[in-house]
């Protein structure tokens, strides 16, 4: 795998925990509005000044009782066939380890589960179910971002879902149908857009939705989930 940075110290990313996040290149979705192209696109990602695992494992070391947890994100980090070996690590160090998924790999999404690596799931749920290949290339992963919504919501670990919303991408009958979709579900959160280093330039000339609008949605949508809310990017 390859690491492409390190934020050492997070106290929003982990709920209830002081973490740090790690961040590891590749992904196998292209959204436009992504601000993390570093991690995305293959050029940037060559000139990406990169950690090697073993000067994180490192790093983890001397923060042993300090940092609680680590939060594992992307890109998109099931693309590495090793990950269960590297949050295997983790856990062995004595942290908690939450996962940011795009969950188009089901498989290995359940063998993490399975294996008791992961205490925490962020699956982010893009767009509704019929216009997933909008993001894949062409491709139809829905089938397996359902199989992904389904294993996290046997509640083997705490989880959430989350839609980060774009004006232009998602009107408020996508985000209707994308709660129709995963709902009821433990936690759901909007993401509010924000238009600055995207992947695709012309999102950046994109004002996100105002506060008022994003609030009468989640008053809307609220009762399908046990918490449900509007957070920043």
């Amino acid at each position: 795998m390859q690491i492409g940075g390190i934020q050492k110290t997070t106290l929003i990313d982990f709920p209830g925990k002081i973490a740090c996040t790690v961040f590891l290149a590749g992904c196998n979705f292209y959204c436009p509005w992504c601000h993390s192209g570093e991690l995305v696109e293959p050029k940037a990602i060559k000139k990406l000044s990169k950690t090697t695992e073993k000067e994180f494992l490192d790093f983890l070391e001397q923060r042993r009782g300090l940092l609680e947890g680590v939060v594992i994100c992307g890109g998109e980090p099931t693309l590495n066939e090793d990950l269960p070996l590297f949050c295997r690590k983790i856990k062995t160090l004595g942290f908690e380890v939450k996962l940011d998924t795009n969950g188009s790999n089901p498989k290995l999404l359940d063998e993490l589960i399975s294996d008791r690596l992961l205490d925490y799931i962020a699956m982010d749920v893009k767009l509704p179910f019929e216009r997933y290949a909008e993001v894949c290339h062409g491709q139809n992963k829905a089938f397996d971002i359902q199989k992904s919504i389904n294993i996290i919501k046997s509640e083997k670990v705490d989880y959430e879902f989350r839609t980060t919303v774009v004006p232009s991408i998602h009107s408020r009958e996508d985000i209707l149908n994308i709660v129709r979709w995963i709902s009821p579900a433990k936690r759901y959160y909007l993401q509010n857009f924000r238009s600055e280093k995207t992947i695709d330039p012309e999102f950046e000339k994109i004002a996100p939705y105002p506060l008022e609008y994003l609030t009468e949605v989640q008053q809307v949508i609220a009762p399908f989930f046990e918490d449900c809310r509007i957070r920043s990017l």
